[in-house]
């Protein structure tokens, strides 16, 4: 299912909902998958770690060779263009780390952990609590109460916004989308859970999230996690501090300006592209979120998630967006065999599969435009624009 300029979002919204009563099950969608392709190699794994981190360290030697004080402007032309690249080739990194928490990377958990700790904590992600909180997300995907990330925004929660909205316009409200969604939505969402899950976790009974609850991923004793992770968060945020410790060692070996160069500019580019996927790979107008009693786990694997083409991106991050309704499938899929089996997926599902050729920046805008919030919890919910919101006020 293509977003078409030929059809309009109220028909690719009732297709959508025809769509549903389509879909196969699970066991008939890994049927139609080679067997192979659920394979995972260790070492064909460890290749793409050595293949970036070989891009990694020759952008770092590039820009070490860098004027970093007193800079003209070629050079501070240039490094902008290394934190755009650097971080670009670091985020190739973190969805290999983001693999190690679904066990894609090997057939060893262990493996997997230890390689994903590593990789992911050079990043500043909390390994462990954040392997918790995704697979929520995948467990409840597009789930109105329970779903994890870019959680719609209702119409009463949308309000504040709708202000800001009806002060600078259309186009600067979606440019503030972008600049808040790339810029802050990373460390909002590990901080304080901004888009995340609007009730506790079973062990606290599903309630809502009492206001004033401050759910993050750092403290063990968050309410964001069970019990019996309090060790596993505790060993996260534990990496946390030894890597800024070895980064205050480094900063006060190079000098913290050249080590915010060299790192923190391209960490803000990772941030930026982790996000714009998840953004991107659950958000559309013709893409339905569910309450409680209309959502089913095929439901949002299968038709929450849509594939996009990123050009030479789709290199440098495991095509991790552009097969992405198999990694909601079957998340244990090494990325390397995705492509095949996204082909397999795709004939199988045939209309069903959510897909859009349009290039990426302009969706990122159209989606920024048009993507605001939602009406309610409950039943069946597409998103609307703010625009929507003051039609609806004055009828």
């Amino acid at each position: 299912m293509t977003p078409k300029p030929s059809k309009s979002i109220a028909e690719l919204r009732n297709q959508a909902v025809e769509f549903e009563k389509k879909l196969p099950s699970l066991q008939e969608l890994k049927e139609c998958v080679p067997k192979h392709c659920f394979e995972r190699n260790p070492l064909t794994s460890f290749s793409y770690v050595l293949r970036d981190g070989a891009v990694i360290a020759a952008l770092g030697l590039a820009a070490w060779q860098l004027p970093f004080e007193n800079m003209p402007i070629w050079a501070a032309l240039a490094w902008a263009a290394y934190a755009f690249w650097q971080g670009t080739a670091l985020t190739g990194w973190w969805v290999i780390a983001h693999e190690c928490g679904h066990g894609a990377f090997s057939p060893s958990q262990t493996l997997n952990d230890v390689v994903g700790f590593v990789l992911h904590t050079m990043l500043y992600v909390p390994y462990f609590s954040w392997q918790y909180s995704h697979a929520k997300h995948h467990s409840k995907t597009n789930h109105m109460l329970d779903g994890e990330t870019h959680v719609p925004s209702t119409k009463k929660g949308f309000k504040a916004f709708k202000k800001v909205h009806d002060v600078i316009g259309d186009d600067a409200f979606a440019v503030l989308q972008v600049v808040l969604h790339l810029l802050l939505g990373w460390p909002m969402y590990l901080l304080f859970n901004t888009t995340g899950s609007r009730r506790l976790n079973k062990e606290f009974g599903n309630k809502r999230i009492p206001k004033g609850e401050v759910l993050d991923h750092f403290r063990p004793n968050s309410k964001l996690f069970p019990s019996s992770w309090r060790l596993r968060v505790f060993l996260s945020t534990a990496g946390i501090i030894f890597w800024t410790a070895f980064l205050g060692v480094v900063g006060s070996k190079i000098g913290f300006w050249r080590l915010t160069l060299l790192y923190f500019f391209p960490y803000l580019v990772t941030n930026g592209w982790l996000v714009l996927y998840t953004w991107l790979q659950h958000t559309e107008e013709s893409i339905p979120h569910w309450g409680e009693s209309e959502w089913t786990w095929i439901k949002g694997a299968a038709l929450g998630t849509i594939d996009r083409e990123y050009g030479i991106f789709d290199w440098f991050h495991h095509d991790i967006g552009s097969t992405h309704v198999c990694h909601h499938v079957f998340s244990k899929i090494p990325h390397y065999h995705a492509h095949e089996a996204t082909r397999a997926l795709k004939k199988r599902l045939g209309p069903l599969y959510n897909h859009c050729d349009e290039f990426w920046v302009q969706s990122m805008w159209r989606v920024a435009k048009t993507c605001h919030y939602v009406d309610g919890v409950a039943g069946k919910q597409f998103y609307e624009p703010a625009s929507a919101f003051k039609a609806a006020k004055k009828n």
